[in-house]
């Protein structure tokens, strides 16, 4: 393949993603379901009416996952990024903190504040001072192994916490297998065994350039948040997202101006009808403006399904976007500066 100058090849995807980020992606698939089916605790929390997901980064990012399948459901979710729990927390308030590294400052600050509550708690993390602190104050903990990072960690996470979460929030076994499957025919078109213009992760890659603008309806937050910290911190490029309902009463302006920004509709097969319609009109407009723009549209299938198969292929393309720009998607020496200042 070319972009500009640049040719990508196996061999080449391999010299600059030093890590070998990509791998594990060309296994999403099959993490998945070793970690759905691991032999894992499950727990069923009852008369919950308030979940609160804390979590930072690829963490926070499974709580907005959750959030949007909750979404529907009589359940309150909060997701918490950051150092406090709401004061609405109660007795029928669960309180799931995750941290990869089990070591997140903010994270732990709020399963400390939970503790001082009459909440319910459970804690995922691969071991680190979470662990300790949980074994310490007999709170509910789950230990999940760390790969290669905690954003390429996502499925690893994810679906150990489907598996033991399911059955307190009443997700759907059906709907979690449906959502494996799903990733696993994709995994057959975006992977590295495909660098070939019939890779939709790739052409993605090929297009971005500089600054997107990513476009959201409700329900689909978490996929535009997570693509937009993986442009981040992957690409090392910036990003921003938009609700495309409340951009008609302000960001559209922003066009009125050329602009090197691209845009990116993220959008859903059912979505509801007045979404649909301002996704018309939005792109009605852009032509006006000969603004070139980029649909994700996406699959057929449960809110989950939906949600996990957009966040693959657009997760890749921020892989295939760095290396063709001869970026290391690995390194994230930024956070680490910052977490080097924290007390």
């Amino acid at each position: 393949m070319i972009f500009g100058n640049y040719l990508l090849n196996l061999e080449t995807l391999k010299e600059i993603d030093s890590q070998q980020m990509y791998a594990v992606y060309d296994n999403w698939a099959d993490i998945a379901i070793k970690y759905y089916k691991q032999d894992i605790d499950p727990i069923k929390f009852n008369d919950l009416s308030h979940i609160v997901f804390a979590g930072m980064g690829g963490s926070g990012a499974i709580g907005d996952i959750f959030s949007s399948i909750l979404s529907k459901t009589n359940i309150h979710v909060n997701v918490v990024k950051g150092y406090r729990i709401p004061k609405t927390v109660d007795s029928n308030t669960l309180v799931v903190s995750t941290s990869v590294s089990g070591n997140t400052k903010e994270t732990l600050s709020v399963l400390d504040a939970a503790k001082k509550t009459n909440c319910k708690i459970i804690s995922f993390s691969d071991g680190g001072m979470m662990e300790k602190y949980c074994n310490s104050n007999s709170i509910e903990h789950r230990q999940i192994q760390t790969h290669h990072s905690p954003r390429a960690s996502f499925t690893a996470f994810l679906y150990s916490m489907l598996r033991v979460l399911k059955d307190s929030l009443n997700i759907k076994n059906d709907d979690i297998l449906e959502s494996i499957k799903e990733i696993k025919l994709l995994q057959t078109k975006i992977s590295s065994k495909n660098l070939s213009n019939s890779n939709p992760s790739l052409s993605l890659a090929k297009w971005m350039r500089g600054t997107q603008l990513i476009y959201y309806p409700w329900g689909l937050e978490s996929v535009a948040t997570r693509f937009k910290n993986s442009l981040q911190e992957n690409s090392k490029q910036h990003a921003m997202i938009e609700n495309i309902i409340e951009t008609c009463h302000n960001g559209i302006v922003s066009w009125e101006q050329a602009s090197k920004i691209q845009p990116i509709l993220i959008q859903g097969k059912d979505d509801d009808i007045k979404t649909k319609e301002r996704y018309e009109i939005i792109k009605e407009f852009f032509q006006q403006k000969e603004v070139e723009y980029k649909e994700i549209i996406s699959v057929n299938g449960s809110i989950l399904t939906k949600i996990i198969s957009q966040i693959y292929l657009l997760d890749y393309s921020t892989i295939y976007n760095a290396v063709l720009n001869q970026i290391d998607p690995s390194p994230v020496s930024s956070i680490n500066f910052v977490k080097s200042r924290l007390a």
